[in-house]
């Protein structure tokens, strides 16, 4: 039987997409979450916490390849050193770790915290791959709907995104992990580059919203390091397919939750 393939955070938004993609590759797969899930179809689910090292060793005994999807708030650093120290006792050939682009340039303590967790996996003395993915679409349509909730929507000045299909940048981190450890691989960004202003405009026009806007400007390090584009892909990034608007387009034919 082939050995299995571990992914952290199996369950989340880009989880969804790779452990699909991992099975219809022929590959058996080990989902590690907090809470547990259905076995079932080669999937099998195993529980523990990246936070606290509790029952990291037993999930990944027994597996080369560990796919490092998991990420939150905060903690991502200490996170990836744990699941580092599991993956060495394990004799794990391959840790494959999704970041976010911009992580090594944006002042901010969750972007250093990315960084920290890329350290982890870079100094772990396991063969490795890193790539740094800019913001999935559902994560900008969550942050627009936050924004709109309010009463007068503050615009930060400046801030540009490139939002990309989690799709696509699930099938990147599969192609990766099922090929040799490749280090650092060019940063994956979507077809297009937007000002959350121009953002924001399409997301009222499809729900059918107006909100007046209040133009702000993020102040220190981090605002300028926005302004000049230090979240944003390098040069010869990886370009997706999917563009925001065809997301928004498709996202507008399902019901609208309001906030």
């Amino acid at each position: 039987m082939a050995t299995p393939i571990l992914v952290t955070g199996g369950t989340g938004t880009l989880g969804r997409h790779v452990v699909p993609l991992l099975r219809a590759a022929g590959h058996p797969v080990r989902v590690l979450s907090r809470r547990g899930g259905r076995t079932g179809d080669g999937v099998t689910h195993v529980t523990a916490d990246l936070l606290t090292d509790a029952d990291l060793v037993p999930a990944t005994r027994g597996v080369d390849t560990v796919l490092h999807l998991a990420g939150g708030a905060k903690g991502d650093d200490r996170a990836a050193g744990n699941l580092v120290r599991a993956a060495r006792r394990a004799g794990v050939t391959h840790l494959v770790h999704v970041s976010v682009v911009g992580a090594d340039r944006v002042p901010l303590a969750w972007m250093r915290s990315k960084l920290d967790a890329e350290r982890a996996v870079v100094d772990s003395g396991l063969p490795w791959t890193v790539l740094r993915a800019a913001q999935f679409h559902d994560l900008v349509l969550t942050m627009l709907a936050t924004m709109a909730r309010l009463p007068v929507v503050p615009v930060p000045g400046g801030l540009r995104l490139q939002p990309v299909d989690a799709g696509e940048v699930a099938a990147r981190l599969v192609e990766l992990a099922l090929g040799a450890p490749a280090g650092l691989t060019p940063d994956l960004a979507g077809p297009g580059t937007h000002g959350v202003d121009e953002l924001l405009t399409g997301y009222l026009t499809a729900t059918g919203r107006r909100r007046p806007r209040l133009p702000v400007r993020v102040p220190g390090r981090a605002g300028r390091a926005y302004r000049e584009g230090a979240n944003l892909a390098r040069p010869g990034a990886t370009v997706g397919v999917r563009t925001w608007d065809d997301f928004l387009a498709r996202r507008a034919q399902r019901p609208w939750r309001r906030g």
